[in-house]
């Protein structure tokens, strides 16, 4: 009785398994399979030999990232970008959030979330020209208009020390539509009843979100920020390299691992230098994510992603 019992047990869970193996192939073929190409960083790579036959350089590859006069400048730029927008992200993601779910009209609300999810869809290269169209030499909307104020012409790509401001706000304003979708779909699922109890305490809608949305977003808050830690060591190549149209006066506050290792593969066309840049950036990112996890759980072991 007990083997029919097992193989009754066993059957039962056949078409869960048959439901969850499109997924397990497609995590297969695009996660794992790939991962044999991380050989490649540890060998002097010939395109005539393939990644098998190559003969093997140690980790003389990983060598060139912090040879370079550059690596203190793209690892800094790399890093406290990321840290910077982890932050302005969250802060502006969960305020859009709240401020759209105050929305009562369905339409206007559908309206508004289509606007601000917009530019998320849009093509980097499409951004790197409505970019230019503000801040061109000549033509510049935005170059123009600080003419007519201040009397000087201000050329953009030449500058900077504008630039950090610049990407900044280009970042946030073609990220935060995914953000606060991420965000509005928590509130969303936040029971009603504990606004209507708070309301009738006397609490003031700005006192509600703060003792009761903020509070609720908090898991949700906790692991997008963990998920975001985890790519503090990359960059957003388009970003970086297209916006600022590859202007070598703004390489000291847009030059990143990214561009920097994308300038390399194309001066040198060594595609195992390269390898290892991505290796390093993977490394990187799980060790930050496994400890910020561990930082997670011993403050609040329910809020931590495992």
């Amino acid at each position: 009785m007990k083997t029919n019992s097992k193989k009754t047990n066993w059957k039962v869970w056949i078409p869960f398994y048959l439901m969850g193996l499109p997924g397990i192939l497609y995590l297969l073929i695009n996660n794992y399979m790939p991962m044999v190409g991380l050989q490649v960083a540890f060998k002097n790579y010939k395109y005539n030999l393939g990644i098998w036959k190559s003969p093997w350089a140690g980790f003389s590859n990983f060598k060139f990232l912090f040879k370079t006069g550059d690596a203190m400048i793209m690892i800094r730029n790399t890093i406290l970008y990321n840290v910077a927008w982890i932050i302005i992200g969250m802060v502006v993601g969960v305020g859009s959030a709240i401020l759209l779910n105050e929305i009562l009209s369905k339409k206007a609300k559908k309206f508004y979330q289509t606007v601000v999810l917009m530019p998320y869809l849009m093509s980097m290269v499409v951004i790197a020209y409505l970019v230019f169209a503000y801040l061109a030499p000549e033509t510049g909307l935005l170059t123009n208009m600080l003419e007519g104020i201040t009397g000087k012409k201000i050329n953009f790509y030449t500058e900077a020390k504008y630039w950090p401001l610049i990407l900044t706000f280009v970042n946030q304003w073609k990220g935060i539509g995914f953000g606060m979708i991420l965000y509005l779909s928590s509130i969303v699922g936040i029971d009603n009843s504990l606004y209507e109890a708070a309301a009738l305490d006397g609490a003031t809608r700005w006192q509600q979100h703060r003792k009761i949305t903020i509070p609720l977003l908090k898991p949700t808050i906790i692991m997008l920020m963990i998920l975001n830690i985890g790519q503090i060591f990359r960059s957003d190549f388009g970003l970086f390299y297209q916006v600022p149209m590859d202007q070598g006066a703004l390489y000291s506050v847009t030059q990143t691992i990214d561009t920097y290792v994308y300038r390399a593969l194309l001066q040198r066309n060594d595609v195992g230098m390269s390898s290892a840049a991505s290796f390093i950036q993977s490394v990187v990112g799980f060790v930050f994510i496994i400890l910020s996890n561990q930082i997670v759980r011993k403050l609040d072991e329910k809020s931590s992603l495992f």
